[in-house]
């Protein structure tokens, strides 16, 4: 699913350049659960960026479903992505102004899906996280657990291949962020793909596969025996 060639990325200004990936190569097979981990700094988020295609590399390869995006316009990268990718991030990223439903509808509308086909996969996917009973309620009025919930389904509404998940229990507590990650173990079980950047080995114990960044290099990968669920 995910492949990366010597893949490197360079932030540039006047003063100085910074170096956040260097060489890095990495392969994800579909249906995967792997974490990276790694001091903050190491270019655990600029990888998940890449990997998300909302950015792209200075220099080296990454195929993303077969296909090269290294170097494909912002366009072309946001068409790949829809239906494709999920995210959830740490902070939740939920918009205030709109109903649980309407927050988890939103990725439907880019899709161009009718309206009763938006409520019926709405619907599934809040019933998935067990929301249902809040889909009329604004994120404001839920706990950050069910805030995460949230996330989650609208990450899987649009059946995405990948999920990609950025620090996801890094603002809830210990029993909420345990939920969290038994969630994303059930939805990789059902077959989801799931790459998350984490700090905490509680959760990169749920992971298949640990890979391990330090200033920009992978410097270990360790398959996990008898991870847990």
């Amino acid at each position: 699913m995910i492949q990366a060639k010597n893949l490197k990325k360079v932030y540039s200004t006047e003063e100085v350049e910074t170096t956040a990936l260097n060489n890095v190569n990495i392969e994800i097979k579909e249906g995967e659960f792997v974490a990276i981990m790694g001091p903050s700094g190491c270019g655990k988020s600029t990888l998940l960026n890449i990997m998300g295609l909302l950015d792209n590399p200075s220099d080296g390869e990454y195929h993303f479903l077969g296909h090269d995006v290294s170097n494909r316009t912002e366009r072309e990268r946001a068409q790949l992505r829809k239906g494709n990718i999920g995210f959830i991030f740490q902070s939740f990223n939920l918009i205030d102004e709109l109903t649980v439903f309407e927050n988890v509808e939103l990725p439907l509308l880019y899709l161009g899906m009718s309206a009763d086909e938006r409520k019926e996969k709405a619907e599934a996917a809040l019933e998935r996280m067990s929301m249902m009973h809040r889909r009329n309620h604004f994120p404001q009025q839920l706990s950050g657990g069910q805030q995460q919930r949230v996330a989650i389904a609208r990450a899987v509404v649009a059946n995405a291949k990948l999920i990609l998940a950025d620090e996801p229990t890094g603002n809830l507590d210990s029993d909420h962020g345990n939920e969290v990650m038994k969630v994303l173990a059930e939805l990789n079980e059902q077959g989801t793909t799931i790459v998350m950047v984490t700090h905490s080995p509680h959760d990169a114990d749920f992971a298949m596969r640990v890979i391990h960044l330090f200033d920009g290099h992978v410097v270990t990968e360790n398959m996990q025996e008898g991870f847990h669920v």
